[in-house]
């Protein structure tokens, strides 16, 4: 669906690239993260998959062919949600939708149905510019699928959003994936990431540190352990404070290697004393992953 190589792009009067050297591919129907701090070359890249930036060294392909190859009917074919999307604040929500709709020569859908997907049915009649930041962040994702894209851009498409909105959003990219469609998702965001993404690439400085499927990276950056919070019901006790001792307050904490754990006798006795609270595995985050891989943090 996308292939980069060595792609490298500077700012006029910039005095470093501000991506260099990238190169990754992402598949047919899958969500593709691309995850870094701000200025770590994440929106540069989208840019330029979508066309709006040329001037680049190395190789892009989006379908087969450079983006600037493909001319009009290339927008026809992605959807792109902005970060911050820009709309026509005295139209109306769904006179943004319409206005949009009409530009495209093929089937759309309608106004009111993405309206829906993103909350904001109960607000199309309202206008633009009276909604909140967060309100217009949905506008933006229900734009981007007005015509039924094949392949998706969305940078940070939960920034923002409470709770509920960025459920919906995160529902629709998922679905969006079911129907056999492709995102490429930037964000900065490693909870978001984790939840929605196939694979992952972390971005650095404009450069790819990793690549590899969320699942995988926690299995090879975490601890074969298993951590076990059990109620403290009185001093001493449960043994003699296991692998991990207790924490001085309400509840005990012990941890035990993974293997092996199916014969260990304290682990048992643990389970069988009605007492246990929470049992994790201690599988490292994405963000805790990104730090350590980079040495950099994401703010």
């Amino acid at each position: 669906m996308i292939a980069v190589a060595d792609l490298t792009f500077t700012y006029a009067g910039a005095g470093s690239p501000a991506v260099a050297g990238l190169g990754f591919a992402v598949e047919p129907g899958e969500v593709f993260g691309f995850l870094g701090p701000s200025g770590a070359g994440k929106s540069t890249t989208q840019k330029i998959l979508i066309g709006l930036l040329r001037g680049y060294r190395g190789s892009v392909t989006v379908f087969g062919r450079p983006p600037a190859a493909w001319g009009g009917d290339y927008y026809e074919r992605i959807g792109v949600g902005f970060e911050f999307p820009n709309h026509f604040l005295k139209l109306t929500g769904r006179e943004n939708l319409a206005y949009f709709a009409a530009l495209y020569r093929g089937p759309t859908r309608a106004p009111e149905e993405v309206l829906g997907w993103v909350g904001l049915d109960g607000d199309g009649g309202t206008p633009v510019g009276h909604y909140s930041k967060g309100m217009k962040v949905r506008l933006g994702v229900a734009r981007a699928l007005l015509n039924r894209p094949e392949l998706l851009f969305l940078d940070e498409p939960t920034a923002g959003l409470d709770p509920v909105n960025a459920r919906r959003i995160k529902d629709l990219i998922h679905a969006e994936r079911d129907g056999g469609r492709t995102v490429f998702l930037t964000t900065h965001d490693m909870a978001v990431a984790d939840e929605l993404c196939d694979r992952v690439a972390f971005l650095v400085d404009g450069r790819i540190a990793l690549i590899d499927a969320p699942r995988a990276l926690k299995l090879r950056y975490g601890e074969r352990r298993v951590r076990v919070e059990v109620r403290r019901e009185a001093p001493g006790a449960v043994g003699d404070g296991g692998a991990g001792g207790g924490d001085g307050g309400a509840s005990e904490r012990f941890e035990f290697p993974l293997a092996g754990l199916g014969d260990d006798a304290k682990f048992l006795a643990l389970l069988r004393g009605g007492r246990v609270e929470t049992l994790h595995t201690m599988e490292a985050t994405l963000e805790e992953i990104f730090i350590r891989v980079t040495g950099r943090g994401l703010r």
